[in-house]
């Protein structure tokens, strides 16, 4: 797995601990650090993969839990694969599950073994366990597997946050154990909510077990901005130099720009399209809501410095206009634009790290994005 698999760090700036490098998949290069549109049920929603390629996506993700519950993951091995199901020709990341099933599950009882849940879908009961999250990640295909780990809810307590960081290295080592797929890698998965001390213990453990890369897990569920990045600061330096860092489910502009300056690597969110079929759109000055009066004779583009479809092609009073009439459309461009500002803005973060003024590309995006924030705030 390690030759197939190789991370190397291309740059660095600095005055932060920004870096830049390239991950080797069977299905391409990753040029990091990188944002990862979500595709849950083996699509991006409202997205082809041909768009996502026009926008400058390299990675998307498919959801374990979701493809489990619903389609199968045999139907997908039978296709081929979720590279060859859903026609995305580039490298794919799958998630363990374990997010989905403690987060969705009307019930679900957790022990030692797994976890046993029921569907939101129809109620049913299942029980997952790390070796049955590998086989349906193995069958889907995808070039990135997760490790089944629990994911702790916000606020907690020191005790629990213990038990659930113990329980998720136990399962990391279960994972790796059961794990055979060569041409898939096996990241682990770092738990201890916002206890330091936790957070570093876990990553020298999930070391010893060994993992060519590292998600970041049980942030952005309920804790500050500045808890997020206390927790970046005492974790990102413990972690190995020479694998691939990934914070899970983080995705709001400037929680992407300051990870980056603490040596993240690799990103996801539903934002870009939730945030999208709500009528939300982000720019480089802030939020918009597509909804407001305001954008009713406005016929400039949504973002001027914008080069996707929608800002190239259709002015804000139009999007409006469709938002209100609830058309598909609005949802498709909204949608469009925001996965285009997020991939294209860690893209840039990349360029600037790799030339060295990361630290001036920081300063005046956070400057910009929230000062546009309070007035786009105050229409």
């Amino acid at each position: 797995m390690m030759n197939m698999f190789e991370y190397r760090v291309t740059a660095r700036c600095a005055g932060t601990q920004a870096r830049a490098g390239e991950f080797i998949t069977p299905h391409g290069v990753i040029k990091t650090p990188v944002f990862m549109p979500v595709g849950t049920q083996a699509t991006v929603k409202a997205m082809t993969p041909e768009e996502l390629e026009e926008l400058g996506a390299q990675i998307i993700l498919g959801n374990t839990y979701h493809l489990h519950m619903r389609t199968g993951e045999d139907i997908v091995a039978e296709a081929g694969g979720l590279h060859r199901f859903m026609n995305w020709k580039h490298p794919i990341l799958t998630d363990s599950g374990g997010f989905q099933v403690f987060s969705l599950a009307k019930l679900n009882k957790i022990t030692d073994e797994g976890v046993e849940f029921r569907s939101h879908i129809d109620g049913s009961k299942h029980f997952m366990r790390p070796e049955d999250s590998m086989e349906i990640q193995q069958k889907l295909g995808g070039d990135i597997a997760m490790a089944f780990d629990e994911c702790v809810s916000l606020p907690t307590t020191p005790e629990y946050s213990r038990a659930a960081m113990e329980r998720t290295i136990a399962w990391a080592k279960r994972s790796r154990d059961s794990h055979s797929r060569s041409d898939q890698a096996l990241f682990g998965i770092v738990q201890g909510a916002v206890y330091e001390s936790q957070r570093l213990e876990c990553i020298e453990r999930l070391e010893e077990i060994g993992f060519p890369g590292y998600g970041i897990g049980g942030l952005s569920v309920g804790e500050s901005h500045a808890e997020m990045y206390r927790m970046l600061d005492a974790l990102c330096p413990s972690m190995p130099e020479d694998r691939p860092r990934y914070l899970m489910g983080v995705g709001f502009p400037t929680n992407l720009i300051e990870a980056i300056a603490r040596g993240v690597d690799m990103f996801d969110c539903v934002l870009p399209t939730r945030n999208g079929r709500n009528g939300q759109l982000f720019t480089r000055f802030g939020k918009m809501n597509i909804k407001n009066l305001a954008y009713a004779r406005d016929f400039t583009p949504v973002d001027p410095q914008c080069g996707c479809y929608l800002c190239r092609n259709y002015t804000r009073a139009y999007l409006r206009h469709l938002y209100m009439a609830g058309e598909i459309l609005a949802a498709r461009l909204c949608s469009l634009h925001n996965l285009y500002f997020l991939v294209n803005l860690v893209n840039d973060a990349r360029n600037a790290v790799t030339e060295g003024r990361f630290p001036a590309f920081r300063r005046a995006f956070m400057e910009t994005f929230m000062e546009g924030a309070y007035l786009n705030e105050h229409l």
